[in-house]
């Protein structure tokens, strides 16, 4: 089993900046990827960033540039920094930890940006 804790939302401005982390806890030997999704209302949760445990990563289209993934072994933590924010942004942003055997969310955490 792999528990997930995210921190770090709230409210930013458009053009501002959230660090979001994520605490990982439990079987974390066994992560492969950890990763950041996010669900607007209304729609589908979406792929924003993931991290493998080499640290290779993968970002989406619409933050390529803007946000970054990135990954403390040590503390078993990943982070997802975000800049240039834009209202499009605003969700519930997702932790997220692959094994070879499961998949496993965080509680997610909310962003806000105002238009």
């Amino acid at each position: 089993q792999v528990q997930l804790v995210e921190s770090g939302g709230g409210l930013a401005q458009a053009g501002g900046s959230l660090k979001l982390s994520c605490a990982a806890s439990g079987s974390i030997f066994r992560i492969n990827v950890m990763g950041w999704h996010r669900q607007a209302p209304g729609k589908q949760r979406e792929l924003v960033a993931t991290i493998t445990s080499g640290g290779s990563t993968n970002y989406a289209d619409s933050v390529k540039g803007r946000f970054t993934i990135s990954r403390d072994n040590a503390k078993n933590t990943v982070y997802l920094q975000m800049n240039s924010l834009k209202p499009e942004d605003t969700a519930v942003y997702y932790c997220s930890a692959a094994t070879v055997y499961s998949y496993y969310w965080g509680q997610g955490t909310q962003v806000t940006v105002p238009s």
